[in-house]
């Protein structure tokens, strides 16, 4: 009967089991110095030597002729355990044997002492398939096992067992097997068998494994019943992959934006039986080595690749930005995350390969701008939202003078006329402030300022009104500097003050610009103060704020339903509107 190599060739003494020497070290001083554990847990991926460890560790803890922590292979125990035929070591697989009796049988027998053996060794596969009361049973008696039992659990799913059991256990993490090492143990099993294994075709059954000797073993298995001369194209269409030539010119066609090319690439491998899903994730993984190649100064270390190979990866990552990079491979991750849920797995492939090659695409692989924080981008769109308010206003015919309150740098006080009494309701429910006076001569309001509250004094006003005693306004030539810096500091604040200019008039900045919502903005999320804060850095000392007086914008005439609409949403957004003959 024919043997499977990973059963043949499985490991007898912990000597042969590759790269795990941080635990077949462990395992053979226990049993030199006869201090070995009641419980052991192996966890790791799959084919990484879990079960192997077990079967040598049980052989070595009842070897009657134990050498240097290994078992002899030639006494009656030894083969016993090989063969089958010794009861006293029981291999159990927790994924088909997971229920609360079939741990209570376990149990009773744990406490019987063994026939021919030291010790009575339970090995159980896949322990993190039991029930919660199975676990719950084998708790029991982990908890104060016999002395003449030691428990072997093995997963591949930690996370999965409780902690009561992992607490009870010593506990061994295998590792992925390196791919040099699988490379030396395939071309060891392919001379002993006498099989051509070539070292590229060694190569990639290596990277195909992922880690895993078994999966390695299983694949040459399946090579060498195809052909004695094993290539990497043998492995390739063996293993239905795309293979390393297909991979080079797939990528190469996406970076030059051949969509062509790339399309009849993806075809004649669907056609060669190559799978969707295994098609993306080798290109995904070719990637990630052109990736590494550009991003890393001795990527050797983390490829698994010929040397020509790694060259032409290195060549290909020199010519193409890293930004560009990143792209496909978020691309060939949202194809991949797609495809579990595609109905048409060909089809959404050939989409991704479209979207990569596209050049309207291309602008993906540049990179993107760092936003502003979200505060700031709100208040730059709504500064754009009120200038635009402020256009639709300022086409209605002239008339009536509808603006905005704007500051009086003038000592003398800004007079206000009385609206007239057939004002429209809906002029009425908007912001416009108007006021209305019965005495044939109209009153003289105060002074209207912003109040926009300063950093050092909260009942201050940032933006105040003008004083007769104010000495003259000289230009103030830092002001120019204080907006370039602005510009990158904070780019909110520099939109609305852009082209604007200054001028000190003793504690006083006036600034005078052409921005017409620049006044109703500073009264608005604490914008006055910010100012006042920067305008304190750059002169050294606190200043007050003020906004000189422009023309007034001209409104509608007659107050139609969507110039009250206009006005209406002028109030919601803060702006201030004043009725004006």
């Amino acid at each position: 009967m024919y043997l499977a190599l990973y059963r043949k060739w499985r490991p007898k003494l912990f000597s042969d089991v590759v790269s795990q020497e941080h635990i077949t070290t462990t395992l053979q001083n226990q049993v030199r110095s006869g201090k070995t554990a009641h419980a052991y847990l192996f966890t790791g991926s799959r084919g990484t030597g879990k079960t192997t460890c077990s079967k040598i560790l049980a052989k070595a803890v009842n070897c009657l002729h134990p050498v240097d922590g290994n078992p002899c292979l030639e006494c009656s125990v030894c083969k016993g355990i090989e063969d089958g035929s010794i009861l006293d070591i029981t291999e159990m697989d927790a994924a088909s044997n997971n229920g609360v009796d079939d741990i209570r049988v376990l149990r009773d027998e744990a406490n019987f002492a063994p026939t021919v053996c030291k010790y009575r060794v339970y090995i159980i596969d896949e322990v993190h398939m039991l029930s919660v009361s199975a676990f719950n049973a084998l708790l029991k008696i982990m908890e104060e096992p016999p002395p003449h039992v030691i428990f072997i659990l093995a997963t591949t799913e930690l996370h999965k067992v409780p902690a009561t059991i992992v607490s009870r256990c010593q506990q061994y993490d295998f590792r992925r097997i390196r791919p040099a090492d699988i490379e030396a143990r395939l071309s060891f099993v392919a001379g002993q068998e006498g099989i051509n294994l070539h070292p590229d075709a060694a190569s990639l059954i290596a990277r195909l494994a992922d880690g895993g000797m078994r999966d390695a073993l299983s694949l040459l298995d399946q090579c060498i019943a195809v052909s004695d001369d094993i290539t990497d194209q043998v492995v390739a269409d063996t293993a239905g992959v795309a293979g390393r030539e297909h991979l080079f010119a797939l990528s190469d066609a996406i970076l030059k934006q051949d969509t062509a090319t790339a399309l009849t690439i993806v075809n004649e491998l669907y056609e060669n039986a190559k799978g969707i899903d295994r098609i993306t994730a080798e290109l995904t993984s070719h990637f990630r080595d052109i990736l590494l190649c550009r991003s890393v100064s001795e990527p050797k270390k983390l490829i698994v690749a010929l040397p020509d190979e790694l060259e032409r990866m290195t060549a290909m990552a020199q010519s193409v930005a890293l930004d560009r990079i990143l792209a496909i491979l978020r691309e060939l991750q949202r194809c991949t995350d797609a495809l579990t849920r595609s109905a048409d797995k060909r089809v959404e492939l050939e989409m991704t390969m479209i979207r990569l090659c596209d050049p309207t695409a291309s602008s993906t692989a540049a990179p993107a701008a760092a936003p502003a924080s979200s505060a700031n981008a709100a208040l730059v769109q709504r500064i754009s939202q009120l200038e635009k308010l402020v256009a639709q206003l300022s086409q209605f015919p002239s008339g009536n003078d509808v603006s905005r309150s704007q500051p009086v740098p003038a000592a003398v006080p800004q007079q206000m006329s009385a609206a007239n009494h057939d004002t429209s309701s809906a002029m009425q429910q908007s912001a416009v402030s108007a006021q209305q006076s019965p005495q044939p001569a109209p009153q003289q309001p105060k002074p209207q300022t912003i109040s926009a509250p300063a950093a050092d004094n909260a009942g201050e006003s940032a933006v105040p009104s003008s004083g007769a005693n104010e000495p003259p306004a000289e230009p103030l030539p830092q002001w120019e500097e204080l907006l370039r810096e602005m510009e990158t500091s904070d780019p909110a604040l520099f939109s609305m003050l852009d082209g604007s200019t200054a001028a000190r008039s003793g504690k006083t900045v006036i600034i005078s610009s052409t921005n017409q919502m620049l006044k109703g903005m500073l009264m608005t999320n604490n914008i006055g103060a910010r100012l006042a804060d920067l305008v304190e850095q750059k002169l050294g000392s606190r200043h007050k704020l003020r906004i000189a007086k422009k023309a007034p914008v001209a409104a509608a005439q007659k107050q139609s339903p969507a110039f009250a609409d206009i006005l209406s949403r002028a109030a919601g957004e803060g702006v201030e509107i004043r009725l004006q003959k």
